[in-house]
């Protein structure tokens, strides 16, 4: 029996994802669990293993956009034969060539049904009177493909309705947008980067974002302590993943949000989740992008133990290999841009994490101790909050929280 493979969903939100290439061919010998393709989702590109044992009858998508639960190959014994549903053929393709045709011919026949009573281009307006046009499935693909905004176009068809002659007339009619530029008036310098899914997904992310009422809270904390406690720590574990700063800030986080639990939470619209374990998300720069891997049950961990569960986190992210489940399940993230020398920042919410800690670097300045002037390690730490779930006062005992524990880490255990 041939086994379907589907588009499966990886992630929480993913609605569709982008197969860049396959990694077997039509007829190879497949085993279950082996990498099959590569797909691109709007947050990591990462090899999709096969979900049956077989041979690959058929590639039904070669590459491209497809949505969840399309059927995008079929593996089964050899010489058996197979089907796959039209919905599942690329475009271009015979099948799918066949299908537009037929529903050419089901528009033609609708539109037939009206005789002469229309003979005019209607002007162009929206179907229903809130904002939607009224179209057909094959104009509006048209529309798609060709760059044409179906609200400028005059529909033909039964109240009308658009359909792919009137797409296909726009788009043979459209005047330019714009003038041509002129050669001397283009710098053959400049270069052009389309969006990648990733990159798609970070400009709606943030402005999702930047749409929530948030506030920011600063404090600057001494890291004498933290810093003589890290190379305990360093020493300690010499022969493993050296604990950085970050991760000491990521278990001192933990244990603050254990306290203030209204911080570890994630707006939902008309209700607030309250997390009992602290997922903290590292956020991580990459060739492409940003990501947000995410370290589980923080508060349970050592700071040897996170050390290596960052590392490793960092070293996929950084090499294209992180899964989908990598980045699901943050309730709190650390952004931390104090090895680039950045001493002060704000960082952008990560919906719907109710908060976010902007960290900087840790340098040297002049303060007053016991009324004597000296040198001490300053570190400015900025937390964003989303004032539909936390309140000032809740943010700002957290933030002395995680002050007073750098300050003095035994203070967290």
């Amino acid at each position: 029996m041939a086994t379907e493979i589907k588009l499966p969903r990886l992630g929480q939100g993913m609605e569709s994802g982008t197969i860049v290439k396959w990694l077997k061919a039509e007829g190879d010998k497949v085993k279950k669990g082996e990498p099959l393709y590569e797909l691109d989702t709007d947050k990591v590109t990462q090899e999709v293993e096969a979900d049956a044992s077989g041979v690959l009858l058929k590639i039904a998508v070669a590459e491209g956009e497809v949505p969840v639960g399309r059927t995008i190959a079929v593996i089964g014994e050899q010489g058996e034969s197979v089907e796959v549903s039209e919905d599942a053929q690329e475009e271009g393709s015979p099948a799918r060539a066949r299908e537009q045709e037929r529903e050419r011919g089901r528009e033609a026949s609708t539109h037939g049904d009206l005789g002469d009573q229309v003979t005019e281009i209607r002007a162009p307006q929206s179907g229903n009177g809130d904002g939607r046009v009224k179209a057909s499935p094959l104009a509006r693909r048209i529309a798609r493909e060709r760059g044409i905004d179906l609200v400028n176009v005059a529909g033909t068809g039964p109240e009308g309705r658009v359909v792919a002659e009137d797409v296909e007339r726009a788009a043979a009619t459209a005047a330019p947008t714009a003038p041509a530029a002129s050669p001397a008036a283009v710098s053959q310098d400049v270069e052009v980067e389309q969006l990648s899914s990733m990159r798609k997904t970070i400009a709606r992310r943030l402005t999702e974002a930047w749409q929530a009422p948030v506030f920011q809270l600063g404090i600057t904390v001494d890291m004498g302590r933290a810093l003589e406690v890290r190379r305990r720590l360093v020493d300690l574990h010499g022969d493993g993943v050296k604990p950085t700063v970050s991760d000491l800030l990521t278990k001192v986080c933990a244990m603050a949000l254990m306290r203030h639990r209204a911080v570890n939470a994630l707006y939902k619209g008309d209700a607030i989740e309250l997390h009992p374990t602290a997922n903290v998300g590292i956020a991580v720069a990459i060739p492409n992008g940003l990501v947000v891997p995410v370290i589980r049950g923080c508060e349970r961990m050592s700071v040897a133990e996170i050390a290596a569960a960052r590392a490793e986190l960092v070293d996929r992210a950084r090499s294209g290999k992180l899964q989908g489940g990598d980045l699901d399940g943050g309730t709190f993230t650390i952004s931390n841009l104090g090895m680039f020398g950045i001493e002060h920042f704000v960082a952008v919410l990560n919906p719907p994490q109710a908060a976010i800690l902007a960290v900087g670097s840790t340098e040297e300045k002049a303060v007053v101790v016991d009324g004597q002037v000296v040198a001490r390690p300053r570190m400015e730490l900025t937390l964003t909050c989303d004032h539909r779930a936390i309140d000032g006062a809740t943010g700002a005992q957290f933030l002395g929280d995680v002050k007073a524990f750098l300050e003095e880490p035994g203070l967290a255990l």
